[in-house]
C-alpha cells in the first residue's frame, strides 16, 4: 500500500520562495573596504530573480556551469540561488588555489561564465585565456579598485541587474544537479563533487536541527567559512531557510574585522576553520557579544583552542566534522545531556571529538581494505566510512582508478577514527598522515593537540620522517606564540604525561608558520617536502 501524500520536489527554489514570502524583512550585511553594505531578503529576492534573467541574456545553456570567484557576500548569495533555481549548476571556484588548479577545474567543469569580485580580479584574469569554455566574465564591484579589462568578454554585474527583468523559478526534478565544488586536491587532480537539489534541501534541514547548528529566525548568522569552498558548510542555504539574518565578511577577513562584525552586528552563530579562530581570539576576548555558538571544522579543533574560547570569550568552540563529499557537514559535537553534570575535563574531551552524525547519515569504521566493521568501543580505530542522502556517490568525471564508494555502497572518507558506544566519532588522523613506527600507528592529530595545549605554542604540526630502524618517527614542527621563548625539551616534557613514550617526537623543529592549504588546513604535504631529508642535529 502506498501513502497518499503529495509529491513536491525538494528543490533550492522552494527554499528561495519560502524566504521571499515569509522573511523579507530580515537583513543581510556585507562588509567591504568602504564599510558595511545593508539590504533585506526582500530586496535580495528581487535581485536574485533579475540575476536569473541575466543568465538567460548571457546565453548560458540549460544545464550550464556558472563559475563564481568571490568572497562571502550578498551578491554571492544571489548566485547561490539564481543559478540552481534556473536549472543551471553553480560552480564555486576557490580563490586560493594555484593557477594550474584553477585552470584544470574550470575546464573540467566546462564553466561557461565566471562571476568575479573586483578585489580578486587580478588573480583570475591572467588565466582566462587558459579557461577554454569561459565566454563571459562578469565583474562584481565589492569595493576594490582593480582595473577592469577592456575586453568584449567582460561586463559589469550591476549593469546587468539594472537592465534585467525578474523571472519565475521552477525546478521540477529534485535530482537535478544544483552546484559543484572541487576538493582541494592535496593528492592528484582536484575532484568534483556534484550536489543535487534534493541533497541540498536535506542537508539544509539537517544542519538547522538543534543537535547540529540549531538555527532559527532569531539568529544572526555569519559564515566565515568561504562560500567559494565546500558549499559554505550549508550556511548559505540554512540561514535563509529559517529566516535568520546574515552577516558576510566580504574581502575583510582580518581577525579584527571579523571580531568587530561579531560584536557590532550582533552575530549569534558563526563558523570557520581553526586557523581563523586562532587569529580572532585575542581580538574578541573580553568584549561583549551575543554569540551562542562558534562552529569550527575543516581540521581537528585543538582542545586548547576550544578551552581558550571558553575561558576568554565565554563559550567553547562547537566542533563539526565533514568533507566536501558530505555536503559537507556530517557530525556535530554538541554536548550531550549525560555530560551536563560532568567534570570540565570530561566536557572538554567530548568537545574535541567530531561528535555524532546528524539524522540521515550513518557511520562505521572498518579494517583497512575490507568491509569488516570494528566495534564501537572508542578503542578500535579504522577507516571511517559514511553513507546517506547527503553523501556523494561518485566524483564528476573522475580520473581512472579513483573510487569513492566501497563495493557495499559506503563512502570512503580517508579518515581514521574510533567510535564510542553512543556513536560519537573521534577522528584519529587522516590515513595519509598516520605515522607507522616499528609496525605501530601514531596519531599525528593526538600529538598536535597535546603540543598545542602548551601555553607558549601557537601552532603545531606533526609529520613522519624516515627512520632506518623504526621505518618512521614523528617530527614536531612548532610555531612559538609571539613574544614567547620555548625549547624542544620543554615541548617534550609537556607532552610526556599525555602520550605513550614511544609516541614522543624524535625531534622538535621551530618554524615561523605552519604552511596552509587553500582552505586553511595545515599542509603537511609541504612540511614533508621541506623535511624530506631531515637529519637530527
Amino acid at each position: 500500500m502506498r501513502g497518499l501524500m503529495q509529491q513536491t520536489p525538494l528543490t533550492i527554489d522552494s527554499i528561495f520562495r519560502y524566504t521571499e514570502r515569509h522573511h523579507g524583512d530580515k537583513t543581510i550585511v556585507t562588509n567591504s573596504p568602504t564599510g558595511p553594505v545593508r539590504t533585506t531578503y526582500a530586496e535580495w529576492a528581487v535581485r536574485t530573480r533579475k540575476l536569473a534573467g541575466v543568465l538567460d541574456t548571457l546565453g548560458i545553456s540549460a544545464d550550464g556551469r556558472v563559475g563564481t570567484f568571490a568572497w562571502n557576500s550578498a551578491r554571492h548569495l544571489e548566485l547561490y540561488f539564481a543559478v540552481p533555481s534556473t536549472g543551471r549548476v553553480l560552480h564555486t571556484l576557490n580563490i586560493r588555489l594555484f593557477p594550474e588548479q584553477l585552470t584544470y577545474i574550470a575546464n573540467h567543469a566546462e564553466d561557461e561564465a565566471v562571476f568575479v569580485d573586483r578585489t580578486v580580479l587580478p588573480l583570475l584574469w591572467p588565466l582566462i585565456d587558459t579557461m577554454t569554455t569561459v565566454r563571459h566574465v562578469v565583474v562584481m564591484d565589492d569595493g576594490g579598485d582593480n582595473e577592469i579589462p577592456d575586453d568584449p568578454r567582460v561586463s559589469l554585474y550591476e549593469d546587468h541587474i539594472a537592465a534585467a527583468e525578474p523571472v519565475d523559478f521552477r525546478v521540477e526534478d529534485e535530482n537535478t544537479a544544483a552546484s559543484m565544488c572541487y576538493t582541494s586536491g592535496t593528492t592528484g587532480n582536484p575532484k568534483g563533487v556534484l550536489y543535487s537539489h534534493r541533497s541540498t534541501v536535506l542537508h539544509t534541514m539537517a544542519v538547522v536541527q538543534p543537535n547540529v547548528f540549531g538555527m532559527g529566525e532569531t539568529d544572526v548568522v555569519m559564515p566565515v567559512v568561504p562560500m567559494f569552498h565546500a558549499n559554505a558548510w550549508g550556511l548559505a542555504q540554512a540561514a535563509p531557510a529559517v529566516g535568520a539574518s546574515m552577516v558576510f565578511p566580504g574581502p575583510m577577513m582580518q581577525p579584527k574585522a571579523l571580531a568587530d562584525l561579531i560584536v557590532d552586528e550582533g552575530v549569534t552563530f558563526t563558523a570557520g576553520v581553526p586557523t581563523i579562530w586562532q587569529g580572532v581570539l585575542p581580538e574578541l576576548a573580553g568584549r561583549e557579544h551575543v554569540l551562542r555558538d562558534i562552529g569550527c571544522g575543516g581540521s581537528a579543533v585543538p582542545m586548547a583552542l576550544s578551552e581558550a574560547y571558553r575561558e576568554r570569550v565565554g563559550l567553547p568552540i562547537l566542533q563539526a566534522w565533514g568533507m566536501t563529499e558530505t555536503h559537507p557537514v556530517a557530525t556535530s559535537a554538541r554536548l550531550p545531556r549525560r555530560l551536563f553534570d560532568g567534570s570540565d575535563d570530561d566536557k572538554a574531551a567530548y568537545r574535541a571529538r567530531a561528535g555524532i552524525p546528524f539524522m540521515g547519515v550513518e557511520v562505521r569504521i572498518v579494517e583497512a581494505g575490507t568491509t569488516d566493521e570494528l566495534p564501537w568501543d572508542d578503542v578500535a580505530t579504522g577507516e571511517l566510512q559514511v553513507r546517506g542522502s547527503t553523501t556523494a556517490l561518485d566524483y564528476y568525471n573522475p580520473d581512472a582508478g579513483v573510487e569513492l564508494a566501497t563495493p557495499d555502497g559506503w563512502m570512503r572518507t580517508g579518515d581514521v577514527a574510533a567510535i564510542d558506544p553512543h556513536g560519537s566519532v573521534r577522528i584519529a588522523d587522516r590515513t595519509k598522515d598516520l605515522i607507522k613506527s616499528g609496525g605501530e600507528w601514531i596519531s599525528s592529530v593526538d600529538l598536535e593537540n597535546a603540543i598545542m595545549s602548551h601555553p607558549k605554542v601557537k601552532e603545531a604540526a606533526v609529520i613522519g620522517i624516515p627512520d632506518p630502524k623504526w621505518d618512521e618517527r614523528p617530527l614536531a614542527c612548532v610555531v612559538v606564540a609571539e613574544g614567547e621563548e620555548l625549547t624542544a625539551d620543554e615541548v617534550i616534557s609537556h607532552i610526556t604525561p599525555m602520550v605513550a613514550k614511544w609516541w614522543l617526537p624524535e625531534a622538535v623543529e621551530f618554524i615561523d608558520e605552519v604552511p596552509k592549504t587553500s582552505v586553511g588546513k595545515f599542509s603537511k604535504k609541504d612540511l614533508r617536502t621541506r623535511f624530506a631529508d631531515y637529519q637530527r642535529s
